[in-house]
């Protein structure tokens, strides 16, 4: 007997212990990382050129790929389960929204998952089919956030207008997918928090990379004086320089100054180790997301095979995770929102690694050379086949033919068998 029925069913599944803290802010994790963080995040897709080259390129590979929908076998193999082709819950999977078809929406997931560790799906449902969803749309994970609760462990989310205005959400119309963080278990993060110092170095060495052209591509100085200069000598020697050497048309003019000299600063780019510096930021955002040079096209020598063995091992490290994180809100979220009518359904993704073309032809040698050796031996052919790996196979022993007679006559030059004169 179960506790549950031991009480009369009243006791609840209630969480075990608190995970939040009175005095913990609204928009902000225990990693620290605040909504406004999190629109920073987004916001350094469109600022720093490798990582919008890693994300972007990582959101198209998990969008293309193709989603079906199945009813589960008995057997729990995937060969036997039968596809559905008409069903509420593949339609809106296909077309969530008025404005976004299947592949965008889930691009636009991927992107924020990748940025920010987390993806916010809204459920807009109908009245005249029992509340069943009819569209999805994706919403910005600075925007969003749970209402977390102390024996529900979630009540609920708020969600944060461009004007300011929170509105509330129930439970059961948001879907939320993340990368976990250690930190925070109601968040997600990306790789991003551990790319900030990198991140921030890029766009110094960006713009002053910018201001060393702008400036003719002449290094900085200063002017050195061998006196203290009274107000009104200061105010004369700043405007004559402003006249003469201020605006990209008087880059590079020889400076005249009396009773003054310009020293010019030592530093250039190459003394900054500027393309250095650049080139381990770049490899920083390689490394955090697990993302090969040759996957933006940065490649020394490649051949046929060692492209395809490329685009296999990217398929395999960086795309299925991805997808299978896809397919679990799918399958444990999405689906059970159309109650008794998806009993028994699952979504599956078409498999996104390429075929070994010479691994298979390989592989199919060495089964029929085996199926060789055991039908030879007198083993029961569909039973050989079994055992092989092969499917069973209709045999016909084929007829000799002339020139493959068998011994003692009946073959070519036979009397036998030559035509008889008329």
């Amino acid at each position: 007997m179960s506790i549950r029925s031991l009480f009369g069913g009243m006791v609840r599944n209630e969480q075990p212990v608190p995970y939040v803290s009175k005095y913990r802010s609204a928009f902000a994790g225990r990693d620290g990382r605040s909504q406004s963080t999190r629109a920073q995040e987004l916001a350094q897709y469109g600022e720093t050129g490798t990582l919008h080259g890693v994300v972007s390129k990582l959101a198209s590979m998990t969008s293309l790929v193709q989603w079906r929908l199945y009813r589960s076998a008995a057997s729990g193999l995937d060969e036997d389960r039968v596809e559905v082709t008409r069903h509420a819950a593949l339609l809106v999977w296909g077309r969530p929204n008025p404005f976004m078809p299947g592949q965008e929406y889930r691009e636009i997931s991927q992107q924020h998952l990748d940025l920010t560790g987390e993806a916010w799906w809204v459920l807009v449902r109908s009245r005249l089919t029992g509340g069943t969803p009819y569209e999805m749309w994706p919403v910005r994970p600075d925007r969003i956030r749970p209402v977390e609760s102390n024996t529900d462990f979630i009540a609920g989310y708020i969600y944060r207008s461009p004007d300011g205005e929170e509105v509330p959400l129930r439970r059961e119309d948001v879907i939320m997918i993340r990368n976990p963080s250690p930190l925070d278990i109601y968040r997600g993060m990306s790789p991003l928090p551990s790319l900030a110092t990198d991140l921030q170095g890029e766009e110094a060495q960006s713009t002053w990379n910018a201001n060393f052209f702008r400036n003719s591509a002449q290094p900085g100085g200063v002017i050195e004086v061998d006196r203290r200069l009274g107000d009104d000598e200061w105010e004369e020697m700043v405007a004559r320089w402003n006249q003469q050497h201020r605006g990209v048309s008087n880059a590079g003019r020889v400076a005249v100054l009396e009773q003054a000299k310009y020293v010019q600063y030592s530093y250039t780019q190459k003394d900054m180790q500027f393309v250095e510096t650049r080139g381990l930021t770049k490899q920083a955002i390689l490394d955090a997301y697990g993302f090969p040079k040759f996957g933006l096209g940065d490649v020394d020598d490649v051949n046929r095979a060692t492209a395809h063995a490329s685009l296999a091992m990217m398929a395999q490290t960086l795309t299925v995770p991805r997808l299978e994180r896809l397919k679990a809100a799918a399958n444990f979220e999405f689906l059970p929102q159309f109650g008794a009518a998806a009993k028994g359904l699952e979504f599956d993704y078409e498999p996104p690694v390429p075929p070994d073309q010479e691994m298979d032809n390989l592989t199919l040698t060495a089964k029929t050379t085996a199926l060789e050796v055991l039908t030879r031996s007198g083993f029961d052919a569909d039973e050989a086949c079994d055992a092989v790996g092969l499917p069973r196979m209709k045999f016909e022993k084929p007829e000799p033919t002339i020139d493959q007679a068998p011994p003692g006559g009946g073959g070519k030059g036979d009397p036998a068998r030559e035509p008889v004169p008329a």
